[in-house]
């Protein structure tokens, strides 16, 4: 099957079907370029969603560890890495389909162009001899239809006995001359005709199945070409299928790995404070006052009738600063992490020891290498100085005293947390006896009266050795009380300044917390120092300048 014999009479067809080609090659290259576009934007909204969605690591606190969330940023990461495969089916159709296509097209338009310019110059040589033919069968005709004409003139003069012999020759000579010349178009014309019979069928047998071949050649090529590019098409995602398994793959062992087990213990040890669950609150007997008031005529008894209890119970004000069930207290953070919860401030200690340790390594590390460059040097002085280390060594020994001072510091803290924490068994039992010698003690609440005149600034009175005259009057001047607290949790109060408590004790406030998470408090004794806010429940005076009760 060839174009040349079975289409011969057909070169507009043809012209029209390689356009065609053409057309339908560029309309393809246009389609994989859109599908390059579409797998780029999907790779960059696929990268921009896990970019969202990452983690924003800022600091070790913020990093995931339950295995949901780890299980998830695996997921992401997966899914990143499928992104990336993406772009690479991309950047595989771009180069070897897109691109490929693009200049096959433009290599295509070429050779085109040259065949159908070759038959058109085929074509208008044929036409050139076919009007060289045409014009020599005219004149040919022409010159016949002369001679004809010439020899009917003779003839007529020669039947006529009126014509001179003169006529008579003359119109011989002119239809000699015309047969000649009829004679000489016939060969001319005979000669144009075998020219154009040969070159007809050149045209036909030879330079048009050429042509035409070379056109059917090109044809094929492209459809080849398309096949080639389509197999391309397909290959591009077939190779990154093992690598996109792969990021299936690593989502479901994701997905697996998850552990709703360790991820309840991981919430326990994230918000364990280590306290015991608070005791039964004791019973105050506020009317004990009444009962002494009757019983005892002395000067206190009579000065107890007109001091007002409060009737407000601590059980409301506790609901605020109790941890185990509302906000942690606010303020800023302490050293020794006290402001922590037992069980949270001995993570926090044993992290910092842990890191300390780390530095105090790195830094040991650093003093020997130091130590070995100092021997080179003293060795071979050639390589350096051993002078110019000691400033570096003596910096090094700093960090490592330095370091030392603070593993040792956090230790005792460490030691103390636990302590506190193994002892912690035998607390409820303690915190029953302090109940029960409160109920024994004076209320602070009885240091002021209805009025607001009258109001009672002396100290807290003891039931000891002094009176309450001598309690009144023991120091200069001390700092008027302005409220009471009861202790929801014991305070062992090592630092200085601080004031040592059991669970349940009933203190006087004579300052309120500024703050930095500190009151200043008196026992009944006198003896004063600060506690931390969150481990008392505060109940101050309404009357008192500044007082404020705290619910």
């Amino acid at each position: 099957m060839s174009w040349g014999t079975e289409l011969w009479d057909q070169f507009d067809s043809l012209d029209k079907h390689t356009q065609w080609g053409i057309d339908f090659l560029e309309r393809y290259a246009k389609f994989v370029k859109e599908r390059i576009e579409i797998e780029q934007n999907y790779a960059k909204q696929l990268r921009n969603l896990v970019k969202k969605y990452c983690p924003k690591r800022s600091s070790k606190d913020e990093e995931p560890r339950f295995t949901s969330c780890i299980a998830f940023f695996n997921i992401l990461n997966e899914l990143n890495d499928y992104a990336g495969q993406r772009e690479v089916v991309a950047e595989e159709m771009a180069h070897r389909v897109y691109g490929e296509l693009m200049r096959y097209a433009h290599d295509l338009k070429t050779e085109r162009k040259m065949h159908l310019q070759e038959g058109r110059k085929a074509q208008q040589y044929l036409d050139m001899c076919w009007k060289q033919m045409d014009n020599s069968k005219k004149k040919f005709e022409r010159e016949c239809r002369e001679a004809e004409k010439a020899q009917q003139s003779y003839e007529r003069l020669d039947n006529d006995t009126n014509a001179t012999k003169a006529d008579v020759e003359k119109a011989k000579q002119q239809l000699n001359l015309r047969t000649h010349m009829a004679d000489e178009n016939k060969n001319e014309y005979a000669a144009q005709l075998q020219n154009f019979n040969g070159e007809q069928h050149k045209h036909f047998y030879v330079v048009i199945p050429q042509i035409y071949k070379q056109l059917q050649e090109m044809d094929e090529r492209r459809t080849i070409k398309l096949s080639e590019c389509y197999r391309g098409f397909a290959d591009s995602e077939r190779k990154v299928i093992p690598i996109i398994s792969k990021c299936l793959e690593g989502m479901i062992l994701a997905a697996k790995s998850v552990d709703e087990r360790r991820d309840s213990q991981m919430v326990v040890d994230s918000f364990k404070s280590g306290f015991e669950p608070p005791g039964d609150f004791p019973f105050e007997d506020y009317s004990q006052h009444i009962y002494r008031t009757i019983s005892d005529g002395t000067i206190s008894a009579s000065k107890q009738e007109n001091v007002k209890v409060d009737a407000k119970t601590t059980v409301g004000k506790a609901k605020g600063k109790l941890w185990l069930f509302g906000k942690k207290p606010k303020g800023p953070a302490l050293e020794d992490f006290s402001h922590l919860p037992p069980e949270q401030r001995r993570k926090k200690l044993q992290q910092r020891i842990d890191e300390l340790n780390r530095g105090l390594q790195k830094e040991s590390d650093q003093k020997d290498a130091l130590n070995k460059m100092k021997d080179v040097y003293e060795k071979n002085p050639q390589m350096g100085d051993p002078g110019s280390l000691q400033p570096k060594l003596a910096e090094t020994m700093n960090n490592i005293d330095r370091l030392r001072m603070e593993i040792h510091k956090n230790e005792a803290w460490l030691s103390e947390v636990e302590g506190k924490t193994g002892g912690r068994g035998d607390r409820r039992h303690s915190s029953d006896i302090n109940h029960l010698v409160t109920q024994g003690r004076e209320s602070p609440e009885g240091s002021y009266t209805d009025d607001a005149n009258q109001e009672v600034r002396g100290p807290p009175q003891q039931h000891g050795h002094h009176s309450e005259f001598e309690d009144e009057f023991e120091d200069d001047d001390p700092l008027p009380a302005i409220g009471h607290c009861k202790a929801i949790y014991p305070f062992d109060g090592h630092n200085e300044g601080t004031l040592a408590m059991k669970e349940g004790e009933v203190l006087y406030i004579i300052e309120e917390d500024k703050g930095d998470g500190w009151t200043r408090a008196r026992r009944q004794n006198g003896e004063e120092g600060y506690v931390p806010t969150s481990y008392i429940d505060v109940t101050l005076e309404k009357n008192s300048k500044g007082a404020v009760t705290y619910i």
